[in-house]
């Protein structure tokens, strides 16, 4: 799950200035943490402490108001009567990390990945593509290669028929998931670490944050090591320092008990 965290991160400052090359420095002084990281965590603590994930999304939503919400989200929190509004923002995608953590079975994660997901997002494809993401996290913990994940792909549907190489030149920012999702798992699927795959889905501009997000959420359990900036500093230790003591918290304790848990 720190994978998402971190992408998020060092995405941050290019959401609004994207870039197009993989040369750019992992982590700046500018560097924060969004919303994808609020609700991401969010989730986690719900799993963690067997809390409803509305109750707590509008509880993190509140305690960090200025993380950069959409929209509709901002008016779902303030809404005393919360219903889903068929969204289909990547959203759905970006948040959805901790499920394929803390259940082993791909059954049980695709089915929670939607339960969570349709609480807001009920549109099909935004539980479409956060089921493709959860599922991806899932097989990488398992051991599978690329080729078993592009397997598990096809037959949601969820056919990927570009490269980077193809979109980069003239890819725009993009938040719904079937825009910006694809997009992330090609950055993980053309990767030869987890590094590789930021700098990949950062280098092709559009919503960085977010598809930094997804695509390091896949990466580090394929991968393992998240591996370090230009000057050799953990990249898990930068993103501790743009994370208050809850945030930092909540990740520690899910981690002790499901990532090392079900490893």
């Amino acid at each position: 799950m720190i994978g998402a965290v971190i992408g998020d991160i060092i995405g941050s400052v290019y959401e609004w200035n994207n870039i197009k090359t993989k040369d750019f420095a992992l982590f700046s002084p500018d560097c924060k943490f969004t919303d994808d990281t609020v609700l991401t965590v969010a989730l986690a603590e719900a799993i963690l402490n067997k809390r409803p994930y509305e109750d707590v999304m509008i509880e993190y939503a509140n305690l960090y108001p200025d993380a950069g919400y959409g929209g509709f989200f901002r008016k779902w929190i303030a809404n005393e009567n919360r219903k889903p509004y068929n969204s289909y923002g990547n959203g759905a995608a970006m948040r959805i990390s901790p499920c394929a953590w803390a259940f082993n079975d791909l059954e049980t994660v695709l089915a929670l990945a939607e339960e969570f997901t349709r609480i807001t997002h009920n549109h099909p494809l935004g539980i479409k593509w956060a089921q493709a993401v959860s599922g991806c996290i899932l097989l990488a913990r398992k051991g599978k290669n690329k080729d078993g994940i592009r397997e598990f792909l096809k037959s949601r549907g969820c056919l990927i028929d570009f490269t980077l190489d193809d979109i980069r030149p003239t890819y725009k920012f993009n938040a719904t998931c079937q825009g910006s999702v694809p997009q992330a798992i090609q950055a993980f699927l053309e990767s030869d670490s987890y590094v590789d795959a930021i700098r990949n889905a950062i280098s092709i501009g559009g919503d960085s944050d977010t598809i930094a997000c997804v695509t390091g959420s896949i990466a580090q359990p394929f991968y393992g090591d998240m591996g370090f900036n230009e000057s050799g500093v953990p990249l898990r230790n930068l993103a501790y320092c743009c994370l208050d003591d809850k945030l930092i918290d909540v990740l520690e304790k899910f981690e002790q008990k499901f990532a090392n848990e079900n490893t």
